[in-house]
């Protein structure tokens, strides 16, 4: 993943900065609780198919 499109991703819902989890191939929204998939290195940044995190998942990140 490019850093420098990282350094301008948000998240589409609220507009918070994203964090990439490398392992997943996501990049997560921690105010809204969603996972965005990376498709073949192209962020998916639709809210009707982003992941919703579990608690545990939550926790990890932080």
């Amino acid at each position: 993943m490019d850093t420098k499109l990282l350094d301008i991703l948000v998240c589409p819902l609220c507009k918070s900065p994203l964090v990439y989890k490398k392992s997943a191939q996501e990049l997560i929204c921690k105010a809204d609780r969603l996972a965005y998939k990376i498709a073949d290195g192209i962020p998916v940044m639709l809210v009707d198919e982003a992941r919703k995190l579990t608690p545990e998942e939550i926790e990890e990140i932080k």
